[in-house]
């Protein structure tokens, strides 16, 4: 059972305003040229870096044009092209198990619905949300990858510890419209400063603010004045 809900809505005023301000640029960085593309490569991002995933899926996406070359691929030749690729050779048996399932039911293009998007091999709520996102325009809800974990959770956004429940909790806080770009915030400023290791809570836009910063800071948990 999640914690109960909290009103956030202040804070969430706060942190928008302020990574907006900070990362006018924010966007995805996995590169694609179409649907089939940006589901590949966000599968192959999960616990990997996307800068490693463009610089393979450069070369694969000339070798790899259709779903139905997926289909066909052998899969040991496959995890070899994707080589680097963190767990490449399951991810090489999900890309296979894609091809095939996208060639047999959906005449080789991507489907549109979360539903059909978790049904596939590998492919689990976030990828769906990224694919959905910027592939269909389709915003169902906030992809939750270790950054946003990492900053609504330090930031105090919410208590949940599953990124289900993360998302489901910051959807309530979250405007709507904002929900795709709070993600690319969250992921600018955590490779630029909240790191998972060695955060620059000095240089941090909410080193006033943040309730886990470093910095000798006195803050009122109880109350919402200092995000204003």
């Amino acid at each position: 059972m999640g914690t109960p809900h909290t009103d956030h809505t202040q804070q969430v005023e706060t942190v928008l305003a302020r990574l907006e301000e900070r990362y006018p640029d924010s966007a995805i960085s996995l590169q694609f040229s179409n649907r089939l593309e940006l589901l590949v490569a966000v599968v192959l991002s999960a616990q990997c870096t996307d800068e490693r995933v463009n610089s393979i899926t450069s070369d694969l996406f000339d070798k790899y044009e259709t779903a139905a070359d997926y289909a066909a691929a052998d899969t040991d030749e496959l995890a070899e092209d994707i080589y680097g690729i963190t767990f490449h050779n399951n991810k090489a048996g999900y890309l296979k198990s894609i091809g095939e399932t996208l060639t047999a039911d959906y005449d080789g293009d991507v489907p549109d619905t979360m539903d059909e998007l978790t049904a596939l091999s590998g492919v689990g709520r976030k990828t769906a949300n990224v694919v959905l996102q910027h592939g269909h325009d389709v915003v169902e809800g906030i992809v939750v990858d270790t950054h946003v974990q990492r900053i609504t959770r330090r930031l105090g956004l919410t208590e949940e510890q599953t990124p289900k429940q993360i998302e489901t909790d910051l959807m309530e806080s979250i405007p709507e419209s904002k929900w795709q770009q709070f993600t690319h915030l969250c992921i600018s400023h955590g490779r630029e400063t909240c790191t998972a290791q060695n955060p620059d809570c000095a240089d941090c836009v909410f080193e006033s603010i943040c309730p886990s910063s470093k910095c000798d800071n006195e803050i009122d948990l109880a109350s919402n004045t200092q995000w204003k």
